[in-house]
This record gives C-alpha cells, structure tokens and sequence, in this order.
C-alpha cells in the first residue's frame, strides 16, 4: 500500500537519479556507507514515522499542550515518539561517530527527517530544534559546552531551542532588550521575556538548553551589540549531573490556529521565581565572542529557514497524496460528453479540472522536494567536495538559494494544502478529513523563521548581489547548462521547456542588474516579495527540467511501475513550464517598472 505520507519512488528518483547520492560513498567521511545502508536508514525512519508519529497527529492538535500554571501536560503519544527516535539514534545521525553519529550525508539525513516532517510536524519539531542547537554550539562552542551540552543533546537526553524574538520586538532582533550581565566567575546573568519560543518548556527530556540572543551592558547599540548564551533549564554539574533549576520560567502558552503539537512559549529569564532576591538572574554562558551572538545564530537560523522549507514541502505532499487518494475514490458526476444520467457516475479524477488541481499540488510539492533536497546535497558538497572551488561554489549557491528554499514552499505547497481542500469538497472544509490541519499546520511557516518579506529583502538586498553577485551568477549558469542539454536532445516537449526557461533566466538576469543598479533603497526593495516570487518560480523551473531530463532518458528502459512514474514527471514539468513560469514574466515588467505604488501608500489613506 501506497504510504500517503511522502512517495518513496519520488524519494528514491531524486536521491539516486536526480542528486546522485552513491557518488558520495566514495569520500572519506561516507566510506562505511553505501546504498544499502541508506535505504536501510530510510526504511527505518518511513516505519516509525508511519508507526509512532502520524497516529497522533490529529490527537495532538486536538488535545494541543496546556499549562495549569506550575507544569505543561503534553500528550504521552510524543513522549513515546520522540523515546524511540532518540533510542534509534536518529538525533545524532548526521554527526560524527565519536558523538554518537551515524555520519549519514546531509542530503540522505534531510530525507530521513523528512518522513517525521511529513507523518507529524508538530512532534518531529521538537528533534528539528535540537539538531539544529546542536549544530550551532559544534561550530562556535567551546569544548565544553559541547560536552556539557551536545553530548546530550544527541543521545536524546537533553532537548535544545532557540530564543530570538521579544514582545517588542518580533524580526527587529536590533531592538531585543535582553540583557546579561557579567559575574565574576566568567557566567552571566540574564533578565528580559522571550516571545514565541517552540519547545520552551515540557519534560520531554531531562533538561533543555535555551540559545539566547541578549545584550551585554555597554555594548555597541543595534544588532551589533547582540551576543549568544546557552542557558540551561537546569545547571548541569561539573560531573554531567543534573543540578539546580535555572532562573527561567514559564510566563505563558502561545494558542495557535495550527502547530499545536508543539508547546510554544513566553520565556521569563531572571524574574526571581527560582533564584529569589540577591541570587535572581538566569545563569548563561557566552558562546563564541561578545557582541557576535547573531553571526553565530545565523548558523542556526539559516539551517531552520531551509528546515522550515523542507517542513512546508511536506505537509503539501501528504496533502497532495490524500487528495490522490480521494479523487480516486469518490465518484461524483460524469464527463461533459455522457447525456446517460442513468450511467454509473466516475471518480472525480477524470474531471479535467480535478486533474489540473492535482497536478498543481504535484508540480509544486515534487519541485519543492527537490530544491530542498538539492540544498542539502550543497552542504555535503560544502563540507566534503574534492576540490576548494567545488566547495566555495556550493556555499555560494546555498546562500542564494537558502530564501528561496524557505518561502517558496512555504507559499506554493501552502497552496497545494488549499487545492488539496478544494480537491475534497465540502468534505476537506470540515474535521473529518485531515486536509484542513494540514493547511492550518502549514499557514505557519510563510511567518516563523523569517517571513517572505523578510527573506525577500534578505535575497534582493544581500545575497543576488553578494561578492559581486558571483552566487547570482552561478546559479544562472546552472540554469543555462540544463537548458543547453535539454536543447541538445530531440524531445519537442524538453526542447519548449528549454526555450522558454532560457527566455525566464534572462529575463531575471536582466531585472536583477536593473534593481541593483537603482540609487533608492526603499524603491529597489518596495516590491521584494514579487521578486522572490519570480527567482523562486524560474529556479523550480530549472528543478523540473533537470527532473524531467531524467526522466526522458530513464523512460525508454522504464520497467513494471517506473513508466508511468517518469510519465507523471514529465506531465508535471510540462505544466509548471505552461501554467506556472509564465507567471514570470509580469512580474518581471512590474519590477523594471520601479512600480511606486506600494511604498507610496499613506497610513491615512486606508
């Protein structure tokens, strides 16, 4: 039986087909694996997933975390799930093996995570932000706070989050008013509230490690005076065992209209409840320098925006494949040539109009699998390639393709969750059908993480242009080699592609250099988001064409199920490059227009 959670065909094609995972095997990090062993891995994970995660998932937003105001109660379903996740040692499976690692690539661990993702996003949150805490105190933290704090973290024993945000100040982190202040024993101690902290408080695990954003008194003013603290819900001893609780409590519960399967916090840091008087103040410890706190959360955050991509192409995919399956199997009318109303009705997947909603949801959903996927595939060319400059370019295009891969999906496989609504009818509009939870779980990540307007400033305002544009421009000539080798062969179907997406990157190349040219900062950026929104089509444009190449090539060998699977790829291509690129080009007039219209608005003239 089909999972309708994630297409293991799907992922099979772009691991071994599409990114050509096995040629990894041959590094010197990856040795001891093979293809075996990964699919071994993903077997694993597809088995718990389905088995442990997606039982509850409606359970959990049902019956989402309270607080009866000394302790938060969270259902023993995630519990449950998350003891066998970490006993399977899958929170410590892309490290290395004196952490507990598996030592899995990167590419293959995101595949892996992504059963979890898409089986239940609330719980596989909480693995998600420890992982990612985890990663962050292995590149700037000190020896010992590895030990003290990572070691347990991936044998599952301590869980980790982030704290950016304040009541004041959501994504101006330059505002934050958190502040620490030095001990003479090298500790500092903090005082300030934290806002919309995921996994802030449970006892899920024995103790969990807050990142900290605050401010040391006397430091530069604005996000250059912002330094980094782990701050542990309890001391840990110098032996590892647990000691006092620290100075960090719990103000509130944040009521979300979907998400609830994770606890979401305010954070009261240094209000005196556990270390009353003289002694009140959370204990911290600085990591990396003073003042460099956000470079060093960079780490962490930009790793969450392609995680929170990666989260927003699943909860569209598991949309996608029960739309599938109910299309399947509700019939309802017939087609517009039958008069017979006394002829057996049809399912409604051979409506034109059902097939047309369905294929949507597929070119969105399989194209955003395989832009986060292919992202991930850069960290492991970034840490592991053969040659510098092979490294150096995968860091150049993670850093362009890093917004893109956040807010794309977290758009358009947000619609794919709508159509996939609109696909059941009046039946996906009520509770008895997962499909509106799936929405309402994924109306969150166009916000969390950096909204799209955010990211969009964050692509236009930094990164097209960064080093002379040089990542730009390696992304433009990826595009221009699939096209050339799309042209070069004789399909009339991939040849149009072709065309038309060497007509979309130019056109892209073109308004960039306009913009960036501009003298107006507030102009250049005042439409932003529409730009994204184009990149963001031409670059899955580019992802399906170099799909679909593939799929070509594999069809005329295709056994059992497989021509049918490459079919439906090429099907899926040859509509996003007819319904979805030429979206494109508007956009693209709108942009080299400078349209003012926006920025010229006036808050009285609502």
């Amino acid at each position: 039986m089909q999972s309708k959670i994630l297409s293991r065909r799907d992922l099979e094609f772009l691991l071994y087909e599409l990114l050509e995972v096995g040629a990894l095997t041959g590094r010197q990090r990856y040795t001891d694996h093979s293809r075996e062993t990964f699919d071994a891995a993903l077997a694993t994970c597809e088995r718990m997933a389905t088995e442990l995660f997606e039982p509850h998932y409606r359970k959990s937003d049902q019956n989402e975390p309270r607080f009866d105001g000394e302790k938060v109660h969270i259902i023993a379903e995630v519990k449950q799930a998350l003891d066998a996740f970490c006993a399977a040692g899958l929170m410590a499976a892309g490290q290395d093996y004196d952490l507990g690692g598996m030592q899995l690539p990167a590419v293959v661990n995101a595949a892996c995570f992504a059963w979890f993702k898409g089986a239940n996003v609330g719980t596989a949150a909480y693995p998600f932000l420890t992982i990612g805490n985890a990663n962050l105190l292995l590149a700037h933290g000190s020896r010992q706070q590895i030990d003290t704090y990572v070691r347990p973290m991936m044998e599952g024993r301590f869980f980790g989050t982030m704290c950016l945000s304040e009541p004041q100040a959501g994504s101006s982190l330059a505002d934050i008013k958190t502040r620490a202040e030095p001990q003479a024993d090298g500790s500092y101690r903090l005082f300030g509230n934290k806002m919309w902290i995921s996994a802030g408080e449970h006892d899920l695990s024995e103790n969990i490690v807050h990142l900290v954003l605050a401010k040391i008194p006397g430091g530069p003013p604005g996000v250059k005076g912002i330094s980094l603290f782990v701050v542990p819900r309890f001391l840990v001893n110098a032996d590892g065992s647990l000691g006092e609780r620290n100075d960090v409590a719990l103000a509130g519960l944040n009521h979300k209209m979907g998400y609830r399967g994770t606890v979401n916090t305010l954070l009261n840091f240094g209000e005196g409840k556990f270390k009353p008087g003289a002694s009140a103040g959370a204990v911290g410890y600085l990591v990396g320098e003073p003042n460099r706190g956000l470079a060093c959360m960079f780490h962490m955050m930009n790793e969450a925006r392609i995680g929170v991509g990666m989260g927003a192409v699943l909860l569209g995919y598991t949309g996608y494949l029960h739309a599938l399956d109910y299309a399947r199997s509700r019939p309802q009318g017939r087609h517009p040539a039958a008069k017979d109303p006394a002829s057996p009705q049809v399912p409604i997947i051979e409506h034109a109009d059902v097939r047309r909603m369905l294929l949507a949801q597929k070119s969105y959903v399989e194209g955003g699998l395989a832009l986060c996927l292919y992202c991930a595939r850069l960290v492991d060319e970034q840490k592991t390639g053969e040659t510098e400059g092979g490294r150096f370019d995968a860091r150049l295009l993670l850093d362009v393709l890093t917004p893109i891969a956040k807010s794309w999906p977290s758009q358009w496989c947000l619609e794919a969750n709508s159509l996939a609504i609109q696909v059941h009818g009046g039946y996906g509009y009520t509770r008895d059908y997962k499909v509106e939870q799936f929405y309402r779980d994924n109306r969150l990540n166009p916000i969390h993480e950096g909204t799209h307007g955010i990211q969009a400033m964050d692509l236009l305002g930094r990164k097209v242009g960064m080093d002379q544009g040089r990542g730009f421009k390696l992304l433009l000539s990826k595009m221009g080699e699939t096209a050339s080798a799309a042209m070069a062969g004789e399909s009339p179907l991939l040849q149009h592609c072709a065309k038309a997406l060497e007509a979309a990157v130019q056109d892209a190349s073109t308004t960039t250099r306009q913009l960036l040219a501009g003298r107006d900062a507030n102009l250049m950026l005042a439409n932003a988001s529409v730009y994204l929104e184009m990149l963001g089509h031409v670059v899955i444009a580019w992802i399906w064409l170099r799909q679909a190449l593939l799929a070509h090539g594999a069809l005329a060998a295709a056994q059992g199920d497989d021509p049918a699977f490459y079919q439906g790829k090429l099907q899926a291509c040859r509509y996003f490059f007819n319904f979805e690129l030429p979206r494109t080009r508007p956009q693209n007039e709108l942009l080299r227009s400078l349209d003012p219209t926006c920025l010229e608005m006036r808050d009285e003239w609502f």
